[in-house]
């Protein structure tokens, strides 16, 4: 059985992303699509209603090319248990009441047993001094914290 990735709204951002100047937006996107088209079909895929919300917002073109992406996706269960973790990771952890669509994410793909939760959100998800009190809570409730990372750190393999 392949590995699980929940994909966070930050790819689909990018996979849909106009060009940039900014050096590292554009490699950003340029790494976002290389992985996309070279290395997903390695994972199982997943997103939740959460992404569907956020990807669903803004340009109403780019929404619709981004929505079409998570059609294709599997969307994890918002239960109880989901919200209670996120809830737990804003309480607990360094992470700001802003970023509760944040904490959703990382609880969803906690809760469900995610191996990777993949995403460009460096400051609230991807970020190394988060990342170990986020783990510490999950591991308090019985789940375990998934890997949360870039698409840099799953090309290889």
């Amino acid at each position: 059985m392949s590995e699980t990735v929940y994909i966070e709204t930050s790819i689909l951002g990018y996979l849909t992303a106009r060009p940039s100047r900014d050096l590292v937006v554009a490699a950003n996107i340029e790494m976002t699509r290389e992985w996309w088209e070279m290395r997903r079909n390695a994972f199982q895929l997943y997103s939740s209603q959460a992404g569907v919300k956020e990807t669903s917002q803004g340009d109403t073109e780019i929404a619709s090319q981004r929505l079409e992406i998570v059609r294709n996706l599997v969307l994890l269960d918002l239960n109880q248990s989901v919200l209670d973790l996120a809830e737990q990771f804003l309480e607990r952890s360094s992470l700001p009441a802003k970023a509760n669509v944040d904490a959703i994410h990382i609880a969803a793909a906690t809760v469900h047993g995610m191996d990777y939760l993949l995403t460009w959100n460096c400051k609230h998800i991807a970020n190394a001094q988060i990342q170990r009190k986020l783990a510490e809570i999950s591991f308090d409730f019985g789940y375990e914290l998934p890997i949360l990372c870039t698409p840099y750190e799953l090309l290889g393999g």
